[in-house]
């Protein structure tokens, strides 16, 4: 064999043995992505999407998403989490408030990062928001305090009010939030009238139950159901003439008088900067749970004209957005 042939053989057997080690320094970081969306509105999906995009992040290069869709079926999640723990995912992202009980149930050794959650600690999801222990960290939207402060801004655009409906799912964590609202009502001399809502059937009926009720405005809970029928709880609410105040992201340009909370995607996209912590090494025990930093206010005033509702100047002047 000449001096030709044996460099060829040896660079031949060099690649076989430096392969593989390449191949497993190459190898991206897969991170699962849980939602209750479907693949045609991702929402907190694209947030992640563009926080990765904005720290560097490359998909296909830098690395891997594996998104599961629970298409709006909430008994869907435990099977759509249970196959992100079998492809032993590098990290988890909740994409939606349900999915997050679900993956906490799910694993205790992969980390997990919160994108769209609210009430964690209640929830038993970490033990609290600066020491979340486990495996879980991440970005909560809606605390006790956010819930307060709606019934206060509903109280402070109708002083006369004293009784006020709230819309609600069914659940633990709603029981909470009513609960919430009712602390602040009851300092402010406001009666809440809670109504289950549990299909979009249902929405007609719990007007019907409000109005019935003397309710002079109109609160919901926070949830999916909510932000779907967004549009539709507004036509009912213009219908039957309740000034209503919504914590569903876009519920105001879809005809609610009052919008009052956090960008959902703003904390979507935070969530992007927990998972690149975590791929370097952190521990998720050691990353503090964040709360929105920014909470929106942002006013119909078309609507408020249809009700015949005067929006106060202390009002307008807080407001991030008029809807003309």
């Amino acid at each position: 064999m000449n001096a030709a042939a044996r460099l060829a053989v040896a660079a031949c057997c060099l690649l076989a043995v430096s392969w593989p080690a390449m191949a497993q320094q190459s190898k991206l970081p897969k991170i699962g992505v849980l939602s209750l969306d479907f693949p045609d509105n991702p929402s907190c999906v694209d947030g992640v999407r563009r926080g990765f995009e904005d720290l560097g992040y490359v998909e296909g290069r830098t690395h891997a998403l594996e998104l599961r869709w629970a298409k709006d079926r909430v008994d869907l999640l435990p099977g759509l989490a249970s196959d992100l723990v079998r492809l032993n995912v590098d990290v988890i992202v909740s994409a939606s408030a349900p999915a997050a009980a679900v993956v906490k149930e799910a694993t205790t050794s992969i980390p997990i990062v919160l994108a769209s959650s609210f009430y964690p600690v209640e929830a038993g999801i970490i033990k609290s928001l600066a020491h979340p222990g486990g495996n879980v960290t991440g970005v909560t939207h809606f605390t006790p305090e956010l819930m307060m402060k709606r019934v206060q801004l509903l109280k402070e655009l109708l002083p006369k009010a004293t009784r006020v409906a709230v819309l609600r799912a069914p659940g633990r964590l709603q029981d909470l939030v009513v609960r919430d609202m009712d602390t602040a009502a009851r300092r402010l001399g406001v009666e809440l009238q809670p109504i289950e809502v549990r299909s979009a059937d249902g929405l007609s009926p719990a007007f019907d139950r409000a109005v019935n009720g003397r309710a002079q405005a109109l609160m919901s809970t926070q949830g999916p159901f909510f932000w779907r029928l967004r549009a539709h709880i507004a036509q009912l609410a213009l219908k039957h003439r309740l000034p209503t105040l919504s914590g569903e992201p876009t519920s105001a340009e879809a005809g609610a008088l009052l919008f009052y909370g956090p960008d959902l995607i703003e904390g979507c996209q935070r969530a992007a900067w927990y998972v690149d912590r975590i791929l370097k090494g952190a521990k998720p025990a050691d990353l503090p749970v964040e709360q929105p930093t920014k909470i929106y206010l942002v006013m119909n005033a078309k609507t408020a004209k249809a009700l015949g509702v005067r929006i106060p100047q202390s009002l307008l002047l807080r407001a991030d957005r008029i809807i003309e």
